[in-house]
């Protein structure tokens, strides 16, 4: 039975080796048990031989713990952390591309301001605009956005990263 938005919401960071097919194994995974992914973003890290998985799932403790097992158990799989219960910050990044006549461009240049967004191109009929936060805070500015005309709209996954210093094993590694 899939699990679409009844469950608690867990960011799962994973850290992967930097090769082909680990994307499509751990996402074909999750498939598989049911889970529907409803954000996932990956990228290189600071070793270029990594990446990080963030993705952004729902369900109760217990299945999102043998999700946890499962992906640890994949070879590529270097590392999985159920970072939810954590202090982590976390950021969506997104472009919107919305109606601008030039009446309305003063009152989207503030709203622009107001969310700490940016305008990065203006053409005669529509400004596109670049902005990243927390999920409530990109949805709030679509929301706002709707009156005048959402032409297009494109989103990255969430990224997140948990705060301040872990202890280190012996060996330098994060555990």
């Amino acid at each position: 039975m899939p699990r679409y938005h009844q469950d608690m919401r867990h960011v799962l960071s994973a850290l992967v080796h930097n090769q082909p097919g680990v994307l499509a194994h751990v996402s074909g995974m999750l498939a598989s048990r049911g889970f529907n992914i409803d954000s996932l973003a990956v990228g290189e890290t600071e070793d270029p031989n990594l990446s990080r998985m963030t993705f952004v799932v729902h369900g109760n403790d217990a299945e999102l713990e043998q999700v946890r097992k499962q992906l640890d158990k994949i070879v590529s799989v270097v590392r999985v952390q159920d970072i939810s219960s954590e202090d982590f910050v976390e950021r969506d990044l997104m472009l919107i591309k919305v109606k601008a006549s030039p009446a309305q461009r003063m009152e989207i240049v503030l709203l622009v301001e107001m969310f700490r967004a940016r305008v990065v191109d203006v053409s005669p009929n529509d400004l596109l605009v670049e902005i990243s936060g927390q999920e409530r805070k990109i949805e709030a500015f679509i929301d706002l956005m709707r009156p005048n005309g959402i032409l297009e709209l494109a989103r990255t996954g969430r990224i997140a990263l948990v705060r301040g210093m872990r202890a280190r094993d012996s060996s330098g590694d994060v555990p």
